[in-house]
């Protein structure tokens, strides 16, 4: 018998009949604890409530959810929940994480295709919300896309480039594709079951039901992986609705990161485009998943890649020597609503202004989310608003900066009687050139013995 096992039962017996008894005198009680170490007798902190349910109570749940499609409790569902709520909490736990990540992103793409919403919840069946999973049959991303579905979607599929990686683009080809199979069989149940097995099952299994068309209906000629599909679908769609009743209390959700689109038109390296802008080269990957090798090939030269937004202004303003380090002169960009824009190199001496932006904190709002939202940190919401911690209400009006924030140029006079510049963020020697008349790149270089045109923020510059 195991001994800590052992020595914890007994001394439960003990002091249990200590308060119920004087037969044990303090010598018996010494000898007792003696026993016993300090780690034995500590209590287990590690347990988890997990509340009890009945069908009824789930039932009674669902029957007030207002959802686009039709959604009723029978015992094949009612297992999935089960399933994730108690015996596979840590899948469910994982989901939570990461659906901050993608569900704005599916819920704006869906209510452009007018599709209902529930349908995100597909996602979560397919790959966990995990937009580099693989399969083991080489389906690949968020919708799990075959490279041939991918590609009919407009999708590279290639040794570099894999874009059923890329959250956007995946999703708004899951959308089309999840339309197509609405109208073919008018019906969003079959469509998500057609969406698992093809078509071809979906007809063979009407054909063998007698020609039903609801998803219950041929249910049980359906491939056995189908069948249990779309239950589980439905299953996540009520307990991420029901959280608090089953006891999901996710305190630290990861949330999507604001970014903006650049176009660089040429092959380049992450690494070397993280060295020049001061980003981090993990960051640069995880928001542009689709690039296999961490580099633009040549091949697809013309792809933009996503910028956290609060670097993004900066980036602009310094294509010129940014594309002249990475061996390119500055030419397009994208906007937020996919517009390709050419940028002429005078545009790019123009300072940006702060733009100050008022937003009002609503319910559920939490300070990491309105700073990924906007692009912005922390620590500078907190410094903006004059807060001393992370508590916010609702109903609070915070005030968030966009655009480039650094303080006005500095130009002074050093004991030599040379004119010196300091470098500000989002300058550029072309830039600091068009500032002062009569100076060109080439003389900055040579009063500074500079044999690149790599300037950093804070640096002193001659200039005169």
């Amino acid at each position: 018998m195991n001994k800590t096992w052992f020595n914890t039962f007994l001394l439960a017996i003990i002091t249990c009949l200590i308060p119920l008894s004087k037969a044990f005198s303090q010598d018996d009680q010494n000898i007792a604890a003696a026993l016993f170490s300090e780690e034995e007798v500590m209590p287990n902190y590690h347990y988890e409530y997990i509340p009890d349910f009945t069908y009824e109570e789930v039932a009674d749940r669902i029957s007030k959810m207002e959802t686009a499609m039709p959604f009723e409790l029978n015992d094949r569902i009612f297992s999935f929940i089960q399933y994730f709520t108690v015996r596979n909490r840590d899948y469910t736990r994982m989901v939570l994480a990461r659906k901050e990540l993608f569900f704005d992103l599916f819920d704006e793409t869906l209510r452009k295709h007018e599709m209902p919403e529930e349908i995100k919840y597909l996602s979560i069946i397919e790959s966990g919300l995990d937009p580099q999973i693989r399969s083991r049959v080489g389906a690949m991303g968020l919708w799990q896309f075959m490279p041939a579905t991918g590609r009919m979607y407009g999708m590279h599929v290639t040794n570099d480039v894999d874009d059923r990686m890329d959250p956007e683009m995946a999703t708004d080809a899951a959308a089309k594709y999840l339309k197509s199979l609405y109208r073919m069989f008018g019906d969003w149940e079959v469509a998500m079951a057609a969406y698992n097995c093809g078509p071809g099952n979906v007809r063979k299994a009407i054909r063998r039901s007698g020609g039903k068309k609801t998803f219950w209906g041929i249910y049980n000629y359906l491939p056995r992986e189908t069948r249990s599909y779309v239950p589980q679908v439905q299953a996540m769609l009520y307990i991420l609705n029901h959280l608090e009743e089953h006891n999901f209390n996710l305190e630290e959700p990861t949330y999507y990161q604001a970014t903006e689109k650049i176009r660089f038109d040429r092959a380049l390296n992450l690494t070397k485009l993280a060295e020049l802008t001061d980003l981090c080269t993990k960051d640069l990957e995880t928001i542009n998943p689709s690039l296999k090798k961490g580099m633009v090939p040549e091949s697809n030269r013309s792809m933009a890649l996503r910028i956290p937004k609060a670097k993004a202004a900066y980036i602009k303003q310094n294509l010129a020597w940014i594309s002249d380090s990475l061996n390119n002169s500055p030419t397009t960009f994208l906007t937020d609503n996919g517009k390709l824009v050419l940028t002429p190199v005078e545009t790019l001496a123009e300072e940006t202004k702060p733009e100050a932006i008022y937003y009002k904190v609503r319910s559920g709002d939490v300070l990491g989310k309105i700073a990924a939202r906007h692009g912005v940190t922390v620590t500078q919401l907190k410094s903006w608003n004059n807060l001393n911690s992370n508590l916010i209400r609702v109903g609070q009006n915070l005030t968030i900066y966009s655009g480039n924030t650094s303080t006005l140029a500095v130009t002074k006079t050093n004991s030599s009687g040379q004119l010196l510049y300091t470098v500000q963020p989002g300058d550029s020697l072309w830039i600091i050139s068009k500032k002062h008349a009569g100076l060109t790149v080439e003389q900055i270089k040579r009063l500074n013995n500079l044999n690149s045109n790599n300037i950093k923020p804070g640096q002193k510059l001659i200039i005169g």
